[in-house]
């Protein structure tokens, strides 16, 4: 958790415990799956993937996932997934606990997240090859009380399908 999300929960949360009693309302549990697709390439090399959430500003929240060649080498190779080296990853030391993880082969994965305010927000997973191709996804998605949320949205090459499900 950063500063800036810190002080951001504080405000949008915390408050509300100290000053009306009541407890802040959030999602239960946020379920995302990603598909990779199998790509038949002669050099072919696992994709970078980054998985984060940011508020209805576009600003960064939170960290679900980063795949990645975690050798000394592979590092060099994190700066592809332009977006989320700009928004985060610049300022983090990899591999960081909790959200590195190997480059995964084809095939679905699934990440969880709990204890996510109420709020609007938007999934962003970005997808990177060596040398080769890219995807960036955008999946706007609303926590409300009560209410579940579930969406999807397909890659273009290195991403076949990211699905989101909030359960309340």
């Amino acid at each position: 958790m950063t500063i800036t999300y810190a002080r951001r929960l504080s405000v949008a949360c915390l408050g509300v415990t100290w000053a009306g009693g009541a407890s802040c309302a959030m999602a239960t549990s946020v379920t995302v799956s990603l598909d990779l697709p199998r790509i038949e390439a002669v050099n072919y090399q696992r994709p970078f993937v980054a998985v984060w959430i940011e508020d209805n500003q576009g600003h960064w929240v939170k960290n679900l996932a980063v795949f990645h060649d975690q050798t000394r080498i592979g590092a060099r190779w994190l700066p592809e997934l332009r977006h989320w080296w700009r928004a985060v990853g610049m300022n983090m030391a990899m591999p960081a606990d909790g959200i590195s993880r190997p480059t995964q082969p084809a095939g679905r994965h699934s990440l969880n997240l709990s204890g996510l305010p109420l709020g609007q927000y938007t999934l962003v997973t970005e997808v990177a090859r060596e040398k080769a191709g890219r995807d960036l996804v955008k999946l706007p998605f609303a926590i409300q009380p009560g209410k579940p949320f579930k969406a999807s949205a397909k890659g273009t090459s290195e991403l076949s399908q990211v699905t989101l499900l909030v359960k309340p």
